[in-house]
């Protein structure tokens, strides 16, 4: 009779662990409380109050906010900024792997600490196994405080599923760096040529550095029990830009990262352009962005083509191509590199740039970080940069992908089977 009891509680939990492991969005509809139903759009006044009210995250003025294309435009920029530390430098990172910007990275972070800048960096346990020992080993030695977020333990495997997607600089409290980067060599170059991955960065000043200052001392608090209570001047960006930064991590319920990609979608009018390497949409999502579509909106959507780092995920989001193309969205796969860049623009106004996937991991496992920006001239700047892509890609149209060859149906859909745990 004990024997029965515990095979009967062991599948319990069994079957508890699997259902969160595999959990997906609960978001299914977009609609304004008012008689029409009409989502709040980002061109209306009360948007800035919605998004704080969905997303927990208060959109500020003052911000100063500029776009990094690729390698090229992100780390001569970054190590400058990092080169000019003064007082402290925190970093949260989910990749990296040895070469020569990784020891770039690790050279300036020690000469920085030599001259007493305070550095605190925290790695994801799982992205960041490529980095060799002796090499965290040699920043710990120079005074860097380095500590591994959910190391892979017996004690912690209940988390091993919930990894820290996270890009995230601070340099004296004063200037912020996010995006999809990370510290590989893959990412040196224009992202179109040699293998260059495709990415999209943002440096910013103003209040949004401190939302992700606190992102990093939330996760700080986590991995090592300190919580950082900081203390900085004025922050005096001087910018006109409104943003802010969503920190999002998961939850039993809806999490914020699902509701932020929801009312986006549900609130465009004109427009939505989305850029994403691993999409897999998911039910939920494919149905919002084929009703955005339906409605008027010119949804289009720039994601990852044969070159993709990840083929299982490519064949996974194109078992909702069909479904998506039959509504009216228009899908382009990049075909340069690997594209890699997370960003949307809603109605030339309302954008973001982050580590955030349009998939179940980024919307209900993971910890994740985006800068949401609502200004009409940087909206304008990501519709340009988006077009651009576009010119290099190949459009996917109903007529060629009816086309294929029976066994990639056959592939899309298994792989689909796996698409809540990609």
């Amino acid at each position: 009779m004990l024997a029965w009891v515990l095979w009967v509680l062991l599948m319990v939990i069994a079957i508890i662990g699997l259902q969160y492991v595999t959990r997906g969005t609960s978001v299914r509809h977009v609609r304004g409380v008012g008689a029409d139903g009409r989502p709040v759009a980002p061109g209306e006044p009360d948007f800035p109050l919605t998004v704080a009210m969905l997303t927990g995250t208060v959109l500020l003025a003052g911000n100063r906010v500029e776009v990094a294309k690729n390698g090229d435009e992100t780390y001569p920029r970054l190590w400058d900024d990092l080169r000019g530390a003064r007082d402290s430098i925190t970093i949260q990172l989910y990749y990296g792997h040895s070469g020569a910007l990784a020891d770039t990275f690790r050279r300036i972070l020690i000469d920085r600490a030599a001259q007493g800048v305070h550095v605190l960096m925290l790695y994801d346990a799982f992205g960041f196994q490529y980095i060799p020992l002796r090499h965290r080993e040699e920043l710990r030695k120079a005074g860097i405080r380095v500590e591994p977020f959910r190391p892979l333990r017996l004690s912690t495997l209940r988390l091993a599923n919930n990894r820290a997607h996270i890009r995230g600089i601070v340099i004296d409290g004063r200037i912020g760096w996010t995006g999809g980067f990370g510290i590989d060599d893959k990412w040196l170059g224009d992202g179109r040529t040699n293998g260059s991955w495709r990415e999209t960065n943002v440096r910013f000043e103003g209040p949004a550095v401190r939302q992700l200052q606190a992102a990093f001392a939330a996760a700080w608090a986590e991995a090592t029990g300190t919580l950082l209570s900081g203390r900085h001047a004025a922050i005096g960006a001087d910018g006109a830009t409104t943003a802010g930064l969503l920190y999002a991590t998961p939850t039993n319920g809806s999490t914020a990262a699902e509701r932020f990609v929801a009312m986006s979608i549900g609130g465009a009018t004109r427009t939505l352009y989305v850029t994403n390497p691993y999409f897999v949409p998911g039910k939920n999502f494919a149905e919002l962005l084929g009703e955005a579509a339906r409605r008027g909106v010119d949804v289009r959507v720039l994601t990852a083509g044969p070159r993709t780092d990840v083929k299982l995920v490519r064949l996974a989001g194109r078992a909702h191509y069909q479904a998506l193309l039959d509504a009216g969205v228009r899908i382009f796969e990049w075909s340069p590199t690997t594209l890699h860049a997370k960003t949307f623009v809603v109605d030339g106004l309302w954008s973001t740039i982050g580590s955030m996937n349009c998939d179940n991991r980024s919307m209900s496992l993971n910890d994740e970080s985006t800068l949401m920006v609502l200004d009409e001239r940087f909206g304008g700047e990501m519709n340009a940069m988006f077009m651009d892509d576009l010119s290099r890609s190949e459009e996917i149209t109903l007529e060629v992908f009816g086309q294929r060859w029976w066994g990639e149906r056959v592939l899309e859909q298994a792989a689909s089977v796996f698409a809540s745990v990609m």
